[in-house]
């Protein structure tokens, strides 16, 4: 669903008017401002997601940085393999995130410090998936594979700015037929549009939990993706 709003205001005036002779010397003087209405139009645009993301993570624990990473290397590789397998394309494979940090056994009485026990190393992608009919068997495949975390699923959608339009137009539309509500109630005419600010913003595209990696998968995950908000 795409949503834009737009704050305009339009120039109003007496529905009556006068008239009236003044001095010279006053016609040089400064004129009052303009009534103005300010009002707030919104605009709704539902639209159908076309592709999805997947945040993922290995974290590997190891006594040394070298074991760990090994061990990250491993899994992270036959993730890979798994999604290209299921017709991910490479490009649509992208690491977000990869940390090492030391590993700590908490003291056993203050004031001793913690020991070090190790090393833990992590590594994070983001996996978009352009047929949404595999979302559910992409699943399947990245914890089969022993990836250790599935943070979110967001479905989303690529040109955005269709959407974004048709959202302005409705959002004028609604302004306007506010203002004039207000202008007759008001006993005002409504002149040109003075000014529009648009305050577009996107919002959180749905996501759900995946499933636990310890959780056993008899079947591939149902999936639907519904309606998405695009701005």
């Amino acid at each position: 669903m795409a949503t834009s709003k737009v704050v305009m205001a339009l120039i109003g005036a007496f529905a009556v008017t006068a008239a009236f002779c003044v001095p010279a010397a006053w016609s040089q003087q400064p004129q009052p401002p303009e009534a103005r209405v300010v009002v707030i139009g919104e605009g709704t645009v539902k639209v159908t997601p076309d592709y999805a993301q997947i945040v993922s993570s290995v974290t590997t624990r190891a006594k040394t940085v070298r074991e760990a990473s090994d061990g990250n290397a491993r899994i992270m590789a036959a993730a890979n393999s798994a999604l290209l397998q299921s017709g991910i394309a490479q490009r649509d494979i992208r690491t977000s995130r990869f940390s090492v940090q030391p590993a700590y056994a908490p003291p056993q009485q203050p004031p001793a410090e913690p020991k070090l026990t190790g090393y833990s190393v992590s590594n994070q992608v983001t996996i978009n998936i352009r047929d949404l009919n595999k979302v559910g068997d992409i699943l399947d495949h990245l914890i089969t594979a022993g990836v250790t975390s599935v943070g979110s699923i967001s479905f989303l959608v690529s040109d955005q700015s269709k959407a974004l339009d048709q959202g302005r137009a409705a959002a004028i539309a609604d302004a306007r037929r506010i203002a004039e509500i207000y202008a007759q109630a008001s006993q005002l005419r409504l002149g040109d549009v003075a000014w529009v600010t648009e305050d577009s913003a996107f919002a959180a595209p749905f996501a759900m939990r995946a499933p636990a990696a310890s959780a056993p998968m008899a079947t591939s995950v149902p999936i639907a993706p519904g309606k998405t908000h695009c701005a």
